[in-house]
């Protein structure tokens, strides 16, 4: 039998629920052209500096690499990973940033399941104590007295505690658990004899996957990115993580008319190569992490959670 099919706005709506569009407006071709602008905004940068990193001094001295290499070589990569302290750099900042994104989680998660519960005592109250930190802040110095006198100041500990609970993330996680997970479903689980935990274990967390993929992707990004955390409060060089190495070989660099990473990175680059080969070593990494994550950003939370 064939298949039913209704012509709505220009699309075909088969009855298996696909839409295929059999005609194109003006509006679209619009929409198509915004998004492929976008989309070129965030993609050439990148293809420009890939290009960069691996051409010839001489052909980025000259101003003349765009997006397609120029004497492809690789001498800056190799210099980045002669140096050990970019190497070192790199994976301590990896092993910092996987620390923070798991304990930012935990404590979204235990801060955000109890406030999105009614029967809750004080939520109001506790709602507003922990969204205050999202629009008022003591500063930085009275920030720095209190990591001196709890004794974190130039350890590993300054840059993850700090920052491991986000007011901004903590509501996220609140409305999408609000809105997402039905009373019902909790209800069932009371009545079967399931804790609190049990709940939040065994059906909370396993229905909220893609909000819980998303949060990790911006407690991770958020980590790798930041640097001002490191300038201010670090001073040993084997716990600066790779952010602020860069920001220092950039800042180092701009005024010379040649840069090595130190004395252990053999092969010398102008300063304009080198920069692009470290970001690019310094982007790939995070890069890498979303394809994991992506799929859970247009995967419904409820999906077979409730039938009938």
């Amino acid at each position: 039998m064939a298949k039913k099919e209704e012509v709505v706005r220009g699309a075909e709506v088969n009855s298996d629920g696909n839409r295929a569009i059999n005609k194109f407006r003006v509006s679209d071709v619009v929409i198509m052209v915004i998004l492929v602008l976008l989309c070129a905004t965030c993609v050439l940068p990148f293809i420009h500096l890939l290009a960069k990193s691996i051409s010839g001094n001489s052909y980025v001295i000259a101003k003349q690499v765009s997006f397609i290499p120029k004497g492809i070589n690789f001498d800056a990569y190799v210099s980045i990973f002669k140096d050990g302290s970019m190497v070192s750099s790199m994976i301590y900042s990896i092993y910092v940033t996987l620390i923070f994104t798991i304990l930012g989680m935990i404590v979204c998660t235990c801060a955000a399941y109890p406030l999105s519960k009614k029967r809750l005592k004080g939520r109001t109250f506790f709602t507003f104590i922990l969204m205050f930190p999202m629009y008022f802040s003591a500063g930085l110095i009275p920030s720095y007295l209190l990591f001196k006198d709890l004794h974190v100041l130039d350890t590993m500990w300054v840059l993850i505690l700090p920052l491991i609970y986000s007011p901004y993330n903590m509501l996220i996680m609140k409305t999408n658990l609000q809105s997402s997970i039905p009373d019902s479903l909790e209800e069932s689980a009371f009545l079967d004899g399931a804790t609190n935990f049990q709940i939040l274990w065994k059906i909370v967390l396993p229905l909220s996957k893609p909000i819980l993929a998303t949060l990790s992707l911006f407690y991770a990004v958020g980590r790798w990115n930041a640097y001002a955390d490191n300038k201010y409060y670090i001073r040993s060089e084997n716990l600066k993580m790779i952010q602020y190495k860069l920001s220092q070989l950039v800042s180092s660099a701009s005024d010379a008319q040649t840069a090595t990473l130190s004395e252990g990175a053999a092969v010398t680059s102008t300063p304009e190569v080198l920069q692009a080969a470290c970001i690019m070593f310094v982007t790939i990494p995070i890069i890498c992490v979303y394809p994991f994550v992506q799929k859970y950003f247009v995967k419904g939370t409820m999906v077979g959670a409730v039938k009938g």
